[in-house]
């Protein structure tokens, strides 16, 4: 399982690289449009190869993606943890009881008590 996982990145990296290949030309980014850029005063851009926009892109959106299911989890943990302090809290009543009622001794001494 090992080796196939290797070749699968292997394979991966393979891609990655002929895709930085063949979009090595220079694009030019605006933070704004040229006209709103004019009444704002703000003229924000940047010069990136292609292939850095494209990665930057994916992981931009596998952020967002991480973070949106993150938050949907949200309730699923929050149950979850609310589940498991009261499991907790019932098995020390549980074993309160078993010590109160004698479980675990003897029998003979269970039963002189």
């Amino acid at each position: 399982m090992r080796y196939i996982r290797y070749i699968f990145l292997i394979v991966v990296g393979l891609c990655l690289v002929t895709v930085a290949l063949a979009n090595r030309s220079v694009v030019s980014l605006s933070l704004l449009p040229p006209e709103l850029a004019q009444v704002v005063g703000l003229s924000g851009k940047i010069q990136l190869p292609l292939f850095l926009v494209i990665f930057l892109g994916v992981l931009v959106g596998l952020l967002i993606g991480f973070f949106w299911e993150y938050l949907r989890e949200f309730k699923i943990r929050s149950d979850l943890n609310t589940k498991s302090r009261e499991l907790h809290r019932m098995e020390r009543q549980i074993k309160v009881l078993k010590e109160k009622s004698g479980e675990g001794k003897d029998d003979i001494l269970a039963l002189i008590e």
